[in-house]
C-alpha cells in the first residue's frame, strides 16, 4: 500500500475531525429526542458503532491509557469525561449501573465539555424516575413500619384498657361485697351492743344489791286457810296478801 502524502493525510485528519465534531454536536439533540424508526441496516450499523466504541474504550482503560477528568453520578446513571494524552483525544462515556452505554470520541475540548454537560443533564433526567421510586419505596417501607408500630401500640392500649376494665369490675364487686358485709356487721353490732347493754344493766343491779349492807329477806308466805273452817268466807274471794 502506497503511503499517503502529508497533504492527503491532513485532509484525512480534517475530515475525521469534522465527522467527530458533527457527531458530538448532534449527540445532545439525538439523546434528548425519543427513538425514531430506522431500517434494520441503519440500526445494525449504529449498534455495531456503539459496540465498537465501547469495546475500544474498555481496551484503552484496561491498558491504562486514559485519564479521568470528570465524572458525574445521578442515581445508577453517570457520565465520565476521559482523556487520552498521547493522541489528544477525549472520550465522553454514558453508563448505567457502571456498564458503558454510549461513548462519543472527539479531539475538540469544547465539544467534549459540551457533550459531557449534555450527558450529565441526561443522567439527571434518567435518574429522576429511579430517585422518585427510591423515595416512594422508602416512604412505603417507613409507613408500613409506622403502621406496625402503631398497631402494636394500639394493641397494648387495648390490652391495658381491658385490664383496667377487668380490675374496675373486680373493684366494684369487692365494693359491693364490702357494703353488704358492712350492713351485716352494722346489724350484728347493734344486736351485740343491745346484748351488752342488757348484760351491763344486770351486772349493775347485782353490784348494787351486793353493795347494800341491809339484809333483805324475802316476804313470808302465809299458810292457806283450812277448807270449810270459815263458812262465812265461803264463796268470797281470797284476800290478796300485801308484801
Amino acid at each position: 500500500m502506497k503511503p499517503m502524502n502529508r497533504g492527503a493525510r491532513m485532509r484525512h485528519v480534517w475530515m475525521s475531525l469534522m465527522a467527530l465534531t458533527l457527531t458530538g454536536a448532534m449527540a445532545p439533540a439525538m439523546a434528548a429526542q425519543p427513538p425514531q424508526a430506522h431500517t434494520s441496516e441503519v440500526a445494525s450499523a449504529q449498534d455495531e458503532t456503539a459496540s465498537s466504541s465501547v469495546n475500544y474504550l474498555r481496551q484503552l482503560m484496561d491498558n491504562h491509557q486514559l485519564t479521568e477528568l470528570r465524572t458525574t453520578y445521578n442515581g445508577s446513571y453517570g457520565t465520565s469525561l476521559l482523556f487520552q494524552a498521547d493522541t489528544l483525544t477525549y472520550f465522553v462515556a454514558l453508563f448505567h449501573d457502571k456498564v458503558f452505554w454510549r461513548v462519543i470520541r472527539t479531539e475538540s475540548e469544547k465539544d467534549a465539555e459540551t457533550i459531557y454537560r449534555t450527558f450529565a443533564a441526561q443522567t439527571a433526567q434518567l435518574a429522576q424516575v429511579d430517585i422518585d421510586a427510591l423515595r416512594l419505596q422508602a416512604g412505603k417501607v417507613y409507613a408500613a413500619h409506622m403502621v406496625a408500630i402503631n398497631e402494636q401500640r394500639l394493641q397494648n392500649l387495648q390490652q391495658d384498657v381491658a385490664r383496667q376494665q377487668q380490675q374496675a369490675q373486680q373493684v366494684v364487686a369487692l365494693q359491693q361485697q364490702a357494703k353488704q358485709q358492712a350492713v351485716s356487721l352494722s346489724s350484728d353490732l347493734r344486736a351485740t351492743s343491745s346484748q351488752l347493754d342488757t348484760v351491763q344493766e344486770r351486772i349493775r343491779k347485782l353490784e348494787v344489791q351486793q353493795a347494800n349492807p341491809e339484809l333483805i329477806l324475802p316476804a313470808p308466805v302465809e299458810p292457806a286457810a283450812a277448807a270449810g273452817s270459815n263458812p262465812a268466807a265461803e264463796g268470797a274471794a281470797p284476800a290478796t296478801s300485801t308484801p
